[in-house]
């Protein structure tokens, strides 16, 4: 491979780009060629601490900026991510490994949210009520609180800093200050720039590169006054921990273990297509991967058959090549990882039926690619079955019956989603009933909802109060003002009166 120019990046604060004063940087890599293409800078405490200062310097203007005209900014922004689409999906790809198709919807889920948050002057509309009590109106409104903190994981480059943490904070009237990780960070710094280039004032988002104990910092820094977090589940308890006890709002979304349920009742090639693409979609690398089947064993054999068969139909190649059904994983590091884990897996005792270590891809063989895997008979309390991987890896559980699956997948720590194939409705309206993850799919493998609902986990897959997107949203980004007023007439500014209680019960 001929070697690429390695770039150096820069943070992005108070609206223009600034280089950092750290020698630390971060190698970004091509999971596709195993080069390092760029490097981004461990920020330093000072440069954090700026970034956090423009946003309160930003705030007080642009929370008295009208709805209106704030959205303006994103219908440019929207309209400016539509014109650098091709180039968008490209930086994905070459940054994180996501196929062409997957890249492309990373980058069109972001414009999703943005669209969603065009819509704000309607959704901040409050309430009020003439005669709430006699002679007096009530009004509650909806008000932005200021600057907040955005960590990001590196799994989806652009949807999750540039959707899930950015439209609806700013659209609300809040600043913000963007930690995206520092292995996938390009794609979210280009797209800063597109907000400035959409006319955003200076310093409404920022953007610093640093290691977790920096980013630690802005749980704890008191002008930050929410924080949004996706990583880890030790590291997302510890986030919503240290934040809320330093009176912050934080929403903290963290591990999954997404199973799905197939009846015997189910179409079994269809359903196994679906599993596939939930299991090995982003070569796993997401958080509503689906890594777990629980089959009822009448099935079981006929649906890992097929399983195994489209697996070895999947295309591996490098991510940007349009043909290319499974790209990389995201670092060489990443993939020993999930190679130990199949090693796991088979110490374990699980079958391992399909074995996608040792996969080269032909003149890319420095990439950091990892075929599908299959475990077949993974019984509970296997590791490979219970904990998140982050990888092509898919673990099948033979179950008896509909309610010893559903016991099964609601033993699990995480609920994020889970997922029954079956064409029974009974079954599908208890599964829907019982299970206790937040996200719910019906013959549907991956069962993220349009963004005007919230993305909401349950158990150890989130931690806070208020989910992303959707109404949850609007009211993690806002609080909450009640006006009370009441006005005299010419007769009752001429009589001494002193409010009481009884007028204010509406007596």
């Amino acid at each position: 491979m001929i070697a690429q120019e390695v770039r150096r990046l820069t943070c992005y604060v108070d609206g223009e780009p600034r280089v950092s004063d750290s020698r630390d940087y971060f190698d970004i890599f091509d999971p596709s060629t195993g080069q390092v293409i760029a490097q981004a800078p461990d920020c330093t405490l000072a440069e954090v601490n700026a970034a956090v200062e423009s946003a309160k310097s930003a705030f007080p203007a642009w929370a008295d900026t009208p709805a209106m005209k704030r959205v303006q900014v994103l219908y440019r922004f929207r309209q400016l991510i539509e014109e650098n689409l091709t180039d968008l999906t490209r930086m994905v790809a070459t940054e994180h490994g996501k196929v062409w198709e997957e890249a492309q919807g990373d980058v069109l889920k972001s414009k999703e949210v943005v669209e969603v948050a065009c819509g704000i002057p309607t959704l901040l509309e409050g309430e009020s009520l003439m005669n709430a009590s006699a002679g007096y109106d009530t009004t509650l409104y909806r008000e932005p609180l200021g600057v907040f903190a955005g960590i990001s994981p590196f799994n989806f480059p652009a949807m999750i800093p540039m959707g899930w943490m950015m439209p609806l904070c700013i659209a609300t009237g809040n600043t913000l200050v963007l930690r995206p990780s520092p292995v996938t960070p390009m794609t979210s710094i280009r797209m800063v720039e597109m907000l400035y280039e959409a006319g955003l004032p200076r310093g409404v988002v920022n953007i610093v590169t640093c290691g977790p104990k920096h980013a630690e910092a802005l749980a704890t820094h008191p002008d930050v006054k929410g924080v949004m977090f996706v990583g880890s589940t030790p590291v997302g308890q510890h986030v919503y921990a240290t934040a809320a006890a330093n009176g912050k709002r934080v929403q903290a979304l963290c591990q999954a273990k997404n199973h799905a349920l197939v009846m015997e009742d189910a179409p079994i090639e269809r359903t196994a297509r679906g599993i596939i693409n939930g299991a090995f979609g982003c070569a796993g690398e997401r958080c509503m991967a689906l890594p777990v089947v629980a089959v009822q064993e009448k099935v079981a054999d006929q649906l890992v058959d097929c399983l195994i068969r489209f697996s070895k139909q999947r295309r591996i190649g490098p991510a940007y090549d349009k043909a290319s059904e499974l790209g990389p994983l995201v670092t060489d590091q990443h993939r020993k990882n999930v190679a130990r884990w199949i090693e796991r897996g088979v110490d374990e005792g699980a079958n391992l039926v399909l074995d996608g270590r040792g996969v080269t891809v032909r003149g890319y063989e420095n990439g950091f690619y990892l075929g599908p895997c299959i475990f077949d008979n993974v019984k509970p309390g296997m590791a490979v079955g219970d904990q998140e991987i982050f990888g092509p890896v898919l673990s099948v559980k033979r179950v008896g019956s509909f309610d010893e699956g559903v016991n099964l997948i609601n033993s699990n720590p995480y609920a994020n989603g889970a997922v029954i194939f079956t064409q029974n409705g009974y079954y599908s309206r208890e599964f829907a009933r019982r299970s206790h993850a937040g996200m719910v799919g019906i013959n549907v493998g991956i069962p993220v909802p349009v963004s005007i609902f919230p993305f909401s986990g349950h158990k150890k897959s989130f931690f806070g109060d208020l989910h992303t997107m959707g109404k949850d949203g609007i009211r993690f980004f806002t609080q909450v003002k009640s006006v009370t007023s009441t006005w005299f007439n010419e007769e009752e500014m001429k009589r001494e009166k002193i409010d009481t209680w009884d007028g204010m019960l509406g007596r």
